[in-house]
This record gives structure tokens, sequence and C-alpha cells, in this order.
């Protein structure tokens, strides 16, 4: 099948008015089109697409313009918080797996579950380290340490996925330790979420979009909880604030800056597209 064929700013805003968009000026749009990338912008228009294609009465390029900038500040948000979470992790596991298992017991595919590809995980390792080569810190330990890495260095380099897959191989007695420490709850609920949060993590880090998404993995709903988690952003907030490591911060650091966007696109913006209970703000709260 062949391709689609490039389409000017000027026909991208005709198309888009003639599914029902309300554009406003066009020169607000050569704008909008100029800075968002038609096919993302697009994207946001999908609550209010209709069965046959078009848009449903009332649709303004005002109302996506303005959810768009929204889910970028959100984002923004939640990537702040996830770097403080992933900092942690780091901490938390590097600290435990060499206390227990040593400095280098990362290397020992018997300080794992039999889950563990440890050739697989030892081959990643080189590569990793051969392409961060340059990094002063990596290239201190080839050059004075034999290219022996701690796992407390080592694990700088590991990205959100790979923390969170060393977790899931881990010792189920490891784990629920580390469980314990991290988020106060079970093994099966931590890995669960660790899974959401790289998903999480991803979509923040590659600007995809928040706003109206169904995402694949659903949090674990801890026992005793009264709201059952789902697969909306509101549901993956949950597990932020279940790592959260400055429980004391969590108001100021998440709740009120997410209450401060809430309120200043709240003209253009609707709750239930991110699966926003009534009680949300009572469910967010430690």
């Amino acid at each position: 099948m062949e391709v689609k064929k490039p389409t000017s700013i000027e026909e991208q805003i005709d198309k888009i008015a003639a599914r029902g968009c309300d554009i406003g000026s066009r020169k607000f749009a050569r704008k909008v089109l100029s800075e968002i990338n038609y096919y993302r912008i697009t994207a946001y228009f999908l609550p209010f697409k209709t069965e046959n294609d078009m848009y449903i009465d009332g649709t303004s390029l005002e109302t996506v313009y303005n959810i768009h900038e929204f889910d970028c500040e959100l984002r923004r948000l939640c990537f702040s918080i996830l770097e403080k979470i992933e900092i942690m992790l780091r901490v938390k596991i590097s600290y435990y797996h060499s206390q227990k298992y040593g400095a280098l017991g990362y290397l020992c595919k018997e300080n794992f579950n039999q889950y563990h590809n440890a050739e697989n995980f030892a081959e990643h390792i080189a590569r990793t380290i051969k392409n961060n080569q340059n990094q002063p810190f990596v290239k201190h330990h080839i050059e004075k340490y034999d290219g022996n890495f701690p796992i407390w260095v080592i694990i700088e380099l590991f990205t959100f996925g790979e923390v969170s897959r060393f977790y899931s191989d881990m010792k189920t007695t490891d784990k629920k330790e580390i469980a314990r420490q991290i988020c106060g709850s079970t093994h099966t609920n931590a890995k669960s979420w660790l899974v959401c949060l790289t998903d999480f993590r991803n979509y923040c880090a590659h600007s995809s979009r928040l706003y109206y998404t169904v995402f694949t993995s659903k949090p674990v709903t801890p026992k005793g909880m009264d709201y059952t988690l789902k697969n909306r952003i509101f549901d993956y907030f949950l597990p932020l604030k279940f790592f959260y490591p400055d429980k004391e911060k969590w108001q100021d650091d998440f709740i009120k800056p997410l209450k401060g966007l809430l309120k200043k696109y709240k003209d253009y913006i609707n709750l239930r597209h991110m699966g926003f209970p009534e009680n949300w703000e009572d469910i967010l709260k430690l």
C-alpha cells in the first residue's frame, strides 16, 4: 500500500475544519500546526471523534490545543516524581544487594531466581559499559579496577526498565524485603507497579500522550483499598504515591501542582477522560 502523500499546513487546516472542528482564525491554526506535528495534534482529537470520523459539535482547535498543553505540563510534573523514584530504587536495590551478596554479586546467577538469564544479563552489562566508556566514572573503573563495576556503580547506567527487571529477577525473599522498604507492600504488588511505572516513564520521556490513553498494563490494587485500579492515567498516579520516597512532601510535590494544573486547564479538560473518580483527591492523599 502506498504511503500517504505529504500535505501543506493549509491543507491540514482544511482537513481538520472539514471534519467539523472550529479552527478559530487561520492565523491561530497555522501557529498550532507550525509548532505541533499534524499527526501528533490529531491524536488529541480522539475524545471528540464520531463513528464516521467526524468531530462532535462544538469541538474547537483551541480546546484541543490546550489539552495538548495540559498534557505537556502533566508529563513534566510526573517525570519529576518518577526521577526521584528511580534514584531511590537504584539506592535501595544496590545497597541491599551489595550488603547481602557483595559488590560483584550481581554477576552470579546463584543470587537470582530461576528466571534470571545470567548470560544475556552479562552480555547486556558488557554492551552498556562499552556504550558509556567515555563517561569519566566508567573510564575510571575500566582503567583502575580492570573493568569491574560494583553494583552501586553499574546500576547508575541502568534504565528504569532495567532496574525493574533486576528487581523481578531477584530471589523472592529479597524482593519481599525490598518491597517492604520501598513501598510497604507485597513483592507481587511492587513488581506490578514497577512494570507500570516503566511504561509511564517511557511515555513521559518520549513526550507520548497521557490524556485519554488506555495503558497496556493495569496496576495491581493493594488489599484493603476501596478504589480498584484500572489502566488510565489517574490509576498510574497511585504507584507514584506508593513509591514516592519523601512521604511528607507528597502533598506539596505532586497533589498541589496537580490541582494547579487541573484548575489552569479546567475549561478544556475532562477528568473522566483521564479516569479521575469523584473522590480522586482523597484517594491520592497519604
